[in-house]
């Protein structure tokens, strides 16, 4: 998930930010400023191959006209300065939320994990298929799933996306089942995460919500609001935090102490600005927990913004469940040893150069299992290890996506919080206000679209 961890994932920022995350569970490790690479610019040759095109000589062109400098190819510009990408951002969001409402409505007891992670990708794969279809400069316009699509029930916190010889027990009514996934066109990602209840039957609302779920849901979606409100250009990332931190202690819940908002690039879905959800402790400073670098939020930029709180501890531990996806680092080299470890690496290379995928996708699921170890070991492949919370807490996990755009930041991915999920508890005034106030804007929108779709239904 745009990533929730007990580490930071590897990434690059800009040439001078002289830094790069280390993989899960790992400390993060800096760099001299020779050795550091663009993961943004980076990946986008590694997926698309782009190459600098020189002419070739022409046998008759004159030694004088060879001296004449070439002009340098415009650099494309991949920010949301740029209308084409913001759209492609909001056509990849409107998949997004698309898939989140079919899976919803195939959460039913009885319903299979595997089967709903692989319904989630069809319409991801399916819906971007219809879009994007004329080539740019000879060449095919990648999109589809972001991130793969993880189904964590109970106490798993999150990652969970099971392999076909693994499949854990169908879901049964009163489950909670926390959704997520990604969906990118041309590398312009957008990503979503929502949590549900299931019910007795399909069509039907869940009975009997425990009260202490409804705290943590409200808390966890209402963090969400305001962290996602407070994204905006100008505004640092320790103030988000803050806020973050001001909601969970309102309703009585802790927010989990791993995961991290993350700023969204061009085929980079953790990019180097990040919002904690909670500052280490001093115990875990001195464990060599690392505390978020302090970042300033700036216009054009995309965020996925990434709340997940609980009734426990609110400090992720792994389980028995096998961790299943990953991502490549494409900073990092290794000449594999084992046969099998060469074949994994040279399908994601081919298949998966940039974004996060799952072990799902290999035809040969021994030979996956097999060589993903020497991958991750030497650093070629970070994972995302499927995270639980203690056994009876309760977890709640909302995110969305939003644009700083020049006429503020805009919400493009994201549900709404069922209405089965209650709190009698309120937050603090400040708090109060501001949820107010995105309400009231949220209203707004929702008439004058309705007025829109009016007036055309009435020309027509």
């Amino acid at each position: 998930m745009s990533r929730e961890t007990e580490g930071h994932q590897a990434d690059q920022g800009r040439p001078d930010d002289d830094r790069r995350d280390a993989p899960v569970g790992g400390r993060e490790r800096t760099f001299g400023g020779g050795h550091l690479i663009d993961l943004e610019r980076r990946a986008i040759r590694t997926l698309i191959g782009r190459k600098a095109k020189m002419s070739d000589d022409d046998s008759s062109t004159s030694s004088v006209e060879s001296e004449v400098p070439e002009k340098e190819e415009e650099e494309e510009i991949t920010d949301l300065s740029n209308s084409d990408v913001c759209t492609k951002y909001q056509e990849a969001s409107k998949i997004v939320n698309l898939a989140l409402q079919g899976l919803i409505g195939e959460c039913i007891p009885g319903a299979k994990v595997l089967d709903l992670c692989k319904f989630g990708e069809t319409v991801i794969n399916a819906q971007a298929g219809k879009l994007y279809n004329k080539k740019v400069n000879g060449k095919a316009v990648e999109k589809g799933v972001a991130f793969p699509v993880c189904v964590s029930v109970n106490d798993v916190i999150c990652n969970h996306s099971p392999l076909a010889s693994e499949e854990v027990d169908p879901l049964k009514a009163g489950d909670i089942v926390k959704l997520d996934l990604g969906c990118h066109i041309d590398g312009y990602i957008s990503v979503a995460a929502h949590t549900l209840v299931v019910p007795e039957s399909k069509g039907d609302q869940p009975k009997d919500v425990d009260p202490k779920l409804g705290d943590c849901a409200v808390a966890a979606y209402n963090a969400m609001l305001v962290a996602a409100a407070s994204i905006k250009a100008g505004n640092k990332n320790d103030a988000v935090t803050e806020i973050v931190n001001k909601v969970a202690d309102s309703y009585g819940v802790n927010t989990i102490s791993s995961v991290r908002m993350h700023q969204m690039k061009r085929f980079v879905i953790d990019g180097v600005k990040e919002v904690a959800l909670k500052d280490p402790t001093p115990e875990e400073l001195e464990a060599g927990e690392e505390k978020v670098s302090e970042c300033t939020f700036e216009q054009a930029e995309v965020y996925a913004v990434d709340v997940a709180m609980s009734t426990g501890d609110g400090k992720p531990r792994p389980g028995v469940l096998r961790t299943t996806v990953f991502k490549r680092n494409v900073e990092t080299q290794y000449r594999l040893k084992m046969k099998n470890s060469r074949y994994v690496l040279s399908e994601v290379d081919k298949k998966y150069p940039t974004l996060p995928f799952t072990l799902a996708v290999f035809e040969e699921e021994r030979t996956a299992k097999m060589g993903i170890t020497e991958c991750v070991t030497h650093g070629l492949l970070t994972p995302y290890p499927v995270l639980h919370e203690a056994k009876d807490s309760l977890v709640a996990h909302f995110k969305c996506t939003v644009l700083l755009l020049p006429s503020g930041t805009t919400r493009v991915t994201g549900l709404e919080l069922p209405e089965y999920f209650k709190t009698e508890k309120k937050a603090d005034e400040d708090v109060e206000k501001m949820l107010a106030e995105i309400a009231a804007a949220a209203a707004k929108k929702a008439k004058k679209k309705a007025a829109k779709k009016k007036k055309k239904k009435s020309s027509s």
